[in-house]
């Protein structure tokens, strides 16, 4: 067992919540070490329908503040994180057989005006026989509406959140799991494993905040040895990617029959992602997946719509994640809360702090919350910063994207279009410190194929925890998705060979 160490905070759980929180309290002069079993954002923070939105059909069940806090929200990390957040806008075909039309024009006008909105476009209504994003929508359906909302890259949200933790100050350690937690003298006694070399660690916190998602009562119970005051609600989302198959940049959303909705994504450039699912979840959220019956519920949703009717072998991939939902005690599972719930134990002066529930739209909320919930075992304790600064990579000039990307094509003539455009949107202004002095494509190192090249991957493995070639194919970058299965193994032994051994 290796030496004891004294913080302020020890954060279990590396997803978008634990990520933001150990950021903000690192933030706020507290020392902090985030640890996370797995990899950064391997559970569901990386299983998401990778969008920044208030939650449009939440306004059925009546959660105002929810779609407030998370309208406002939106644009928060639209200015933090302009590289990997970006508007996008959703066509709402309107079906006359599910809600009426006065119901969706009321429900995307409070949409439009209970967030404040100030840089994404305002709802408009669309004849879809007319114009062109009707055109790959069956003739039945004649009215459209369509309105603002963004895409994240979730994974890439939770690991700028640890870069930005660790910057200042964090300790981030992943693949490390909290097996024991016990307060003596005022104080939690922790006990941390390294799952690859089984070496453990004893750390002394005066708190604990526990981001465990869907393991959060795991935590509570088996580690802490505290019985949980709160209830957690797992429920199953599923998606699919097929080949993209509309014209255009835009988005849809439809209505299925029974009132759920379904997004049609653009994802990756020439892929969609069409999800999610809303299933309740009994199993061990590691080993959760998308049965047929959830492919098919999909596929049904899109092909009552459009006229490209899609196959189950269109299917290219499928993932699940596990939402941990407050349980609210409402029987429907999309009728369950997306809001988020805290659980303070307070015994002997040691807190240790429950997060149920959230979603990544609200999560810097939730994250200074959390802190402001234990503030007062910190005296002297800093005030909240998160809701003006950037996230790393994100200082780009007015938020201005394309005004970037130009900046990158003048100081890397040599590089691809297509090259630059995924670096600076997986990167922003990292992009720099990645090239490097870089003068030529050759000047990047071996190319593994897709538009993946080896200064990106040892960028990665030296600052962002990038532990084996999966952490990069699927969660630090998609690339994965544009390679070949040689390409993919090729890279893994590559990764394995070179780099696993020396991290």
């Amino acid at each position: 067992m290796t030496e004891c160490n004294v913080v302020d905070l020890v954060v279990i759980g590396g997803g978008i919540n634990g990520a933001g929180i150990a950021r903000d309290a690192a933030g706020r002069g507290l020392s902090v070490i985030l640890c996370e079993k797995g990899d950064l954002a391997e559970g569901t923070s990386s299983r998401s329908g990778k969008l920044v939105h208030g939650g449009l059909r939440y306004l059925e069940y009546y959660e105002f503040r929810l779609v407030r806090e998370a309208l406002i929200e939106r644009e928060v990390l639209l200015n933090a994180a302009s590289h990997i957040i970006w508007p996008m806008r959703f066509v709402l075909p309107h079906s006359p057989d599910d809600r009426p039309a006065w119901l969706v024009r009321l429900g995307l006008f409070l949409y439009d005006h209970l967030g404040g909105r100030k840089r994404l476009p305002g709802t408009r209504s669309l004849d879809l026989r007319r114009d062109p994003e009707g055109a790959p929508i069956l003739d039945k359906y004649t009215k459209g509406f369509e309105y603002s909302d963004c895409w994240v890259d979730d994974a890439r949200l939770v690991v700028l959140n640890a870069v930005d933790a660790a910057r200042r100050g964090a300790e981030v350690l992943t693949r490390t799991a909290c097996t024991s937690a016990r307060r003596e003298n005022g104080a939690w006694m922790v006990e941390l494993r390294d799952e690859a070399t089984g070496e453990t660690r004893s750390v002394t916190a005066k708190g604990i905040v526990n981001a465990a998602g869907p393991w959060v009562n795991d935590i509570v119970g088996r580690v802490a040895g505290r019985n949980s005051r709160r209830n957690v609600r797992l429920v199953k989302g599923s998606h699919i990617i097929v080949p993209k198959f509309w014209e255009g940049n835009q988005a849809y959303l439809v209505q299925n029959h029974d009132k759920r909705v379904i997004f049609i994504n653009p994802y990756e450039g020439d892929k969609a992602l069409i999800g999610t699912t809303d299933i309740a979840y009994e199993g061990r959220p590691e080993e959760v997946s998308a049965d047929e019956a959830e492919i098919d519920y999909l596929l049904k949703a899109v092909n009552r719509y459009f006229k490209e009717k899609l196959r189950r072998e269109d299917v290219l991939e499928t993932f699940s994640g596990v939402r941990p939902l407050f349980d609210d005690g409402k029987g429907n599972p999309s009728a369950v809360t997306r809001d988020y719930s805290f659980d303070l134990d307070e015994g002997d002066g040691a807190p240790m702090l429950n997060i149920y529930g959230g979603k990544i739209t609200t999560f810097r909320e939730l994250s200074e919350h959390a802190i402001e919930k234990i503030a007062t075992f910190y005296p002297g304790l800093k005030g909240s910063w998160t809701a003006s600064a950037t996230l790393p990579g994100g200082d780009i000039a007015n938020a201005d994207f394309v005004g970037f990307a130009e900046e990158l094509r003048t100081a890397y003539p040599w590089m691809p279009r297509p090259l630059i455009h995924q670096f600076g949107r997986l990167y922003g202004t990292i992009t720099r410190q990645i090239v490097g002095g870089a003068t030529s494509i050759e000047g990047l190192g071996r190319h593994f194929g897709g538009h993946l090249y080896e200064a990106e991957v040892r960028y990665l493995a030296a600052n962002e925890w990038a532990r084996t070639a999966e952490d990069v194919m699927r969660r630090r970058t998609k690339k994965g998705l544009h390679m070949s299965a040689a390409e993919r193994a090729d890279f893994t032994r590559w990764f394995d060979a070179n780099l696993a051994a020396a991290i």
